[in-house]
Protein backbone atom coordinates (compact mmCIF):
# COMPACT_ATOMS: atom_id res chain seq x y z
CA UNK A 1 0.00 0.00 0.00
CA UNK A 2 1.15 3.54 -0.79
CA UNK A 3 0.66 6.35 1.71
CA UNK A 4 0.54 9.94 0.41
CA UNK A 5 0.73 12.74 3.00
CA UNK A 6 0.56 16.43 2.13
CA UNK A 7 0.59 19.38 4.53
CA UNK A 8 -0.40 22.92 3.54
CA UNK A 9 0.26 26.40 4.91
CA UNK A 10 -2.59 28.74 3.96
CA UNK A 11 -2.61 32.45 3.19
CA UNK A 12 -4.21 34.54 5.96
CA UNK A 13 -6.84 36.10 3.67
CA UNK A 14 -10.15 34.20 4.13
CA UNK A 15 -8.17 31.43 5.85
CA UNK A 16 -11.01 29.76 7.77
CA UNK A 17 -13.29 29.74 4.72
CA UNK A 18 -10.56 28.45 2.43
CA UNK A 19 -9.59 25.70 4.88
CA UNK A 20 -13.19 24.48 4.92
CA UNK A 21 -13.45 24.68 1.13
CA UNK A 22 -10.24 22.72 0.57
CA UNK A 23 -11.24 20.09 3.12
CA UNK A 24 -14.58 19.62 1.37
CA UNK A 25 -13.06 19.53 -2.12
CA UNK A 26 -10.43 16.99 -1.08
CA UNK A 27 -12.91 14.74 0.72
CA UNK A 28 -15.16 14.72 -2.35
CA UNK A 29 -12.31 13.19 -4.40
CA UNK A 30 -12.73 9.89 -2.59
CA UNK A 31 -15.97 9.16 -4.46
CA UNK A 32 -14.73 10.61 -7.76
CA UNK A 33 -11.38 8.82 -8.18
CA UNK A 34 -11.35 5.02 -8.12
CA UNK A 35 -7.60 4.76 -7.50
CA UNK A 36 -7.95 6.64 -4.22
CA UNK A 37 -8.55 3.97 -1.56
CA UNK A 38 -8.91 6.17 1.51
CA UNK A 39 -8.49 9.78 2.57
CA UNK A 40 -8.38 11.70 5.80
CA UNK A 41 -8.22 15.50 5.86
CA UNK A 42 -7.54 17.41 9.06
CA UNK A 43 -7.47 21.09 9.95
CA UNK A 44 -4.78 21.98 12.48
CA UNK A 45 -5.63 23.60 15.81
CA UNK A 46 -2.06 24.09 17.08
CA UNK A 47 -0.71 27.64 17.14
CA UNK A 48 3.00 26.70 16.97
CA UNK A 49 5.23 28.58 14.53
CA UNK A 50 6.22 25.36 12.78
CA UNK A 51 2.62 24.16 12.40
CA UNK A 52 0.99 23.67 9.03
CA UNK A 53 -2.71 24.44 8.56
CA UNK A 54 -4.17 21.36 6.89
CA UNK A 55 -3.00 17.81 6.33
CA UNK A 56 -4.08 15.17 3.87
CA UNK A 57 -3.46 11.46 4.49
CA UNK A 58 -4.44 9.20 1.60
CA UNK A 59 -3.77 5.63 0.53
CA UNK A 60 -3.40 3.84 -2.79
CA UNK A 61 -2.86 0.23 -3.82
CA UNK A 62 0.20 1.03 -5.96
CA UNK A 63 2.55 3.75 -7.16
CA UNK A 64 0.72 3.61 -10.49
CA UNK A 65 -2.57 4.39 -8.73
CA UNK A 66 -0.96 7.38 -6.99
CA UNK A 67 0.35 8.57 -10.35
CA UNK A 68 -3.11 8.20 -11.92
CA UNK A 69 -4.60 10.22 -9.04
CA UNK A 70 -1.97 12.93 -9.51
CA UNK A 71 -3.08 13.63 -13.09
CA UNK A 72 -6.80 12.90 -12.68
CA UNK A 73 -8.86 15.90 -13.93
CA UNK A 74 -10.90 16.11 -10.71
CA UNK A 75 -7.74 16.17 -8.61
CA UNK A 76 -6.18 18.81 -10.85
CA UNK A 77 -9.23 21.08 -10.30
CA UNK A 78 -8.68 20.89 -6.56
CA UNK A 79 -4.94 21.48 -6.96
CA UNK A 80 -5.68 24.66 -8.94
CA UNK A 81 -7.76 26.05 -6.09
CA UNK A 82 -5.25 24.97 -3.45
CA UNK A 83 -2.47 26.82 -5.26
CA UNK A 84 -4.54 30.02 -5.10
CA UNK A 85 -5.09 29.89 -1.33
CA UNK A 86 -1.86 28.41 0.05
CA UNK A 87 1.66 29.64 0.64
CA UNK A 88 3.44 26.29 0.65
CA UNK A 89 3.04 22.55 0.86
CA UNK A 90 5.13 19.57 1.89
CA UNK A 91 4.70 15.98 0.75
CA UNK A 92 5.77 12.51 1.85
CA UNK A 93 5.05 9.33 -0.11
CA UNK A 94 6.02 5.93 1.22
CA UNK A 95 5.29 2.22 0.96
CA UNK A 96 3.42 0.73 3.91
CA UNK A 97 4.11 -2.97 4.20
Amino acid sequence: MIVHIVMFKFKEENKALNLAKVQNKLENLEVLIDELKSMEVGINFTEADRAMDLSLYSTFESVEDLQAYAVHPEHLKVVEFIKEVTLESKVVDYILE
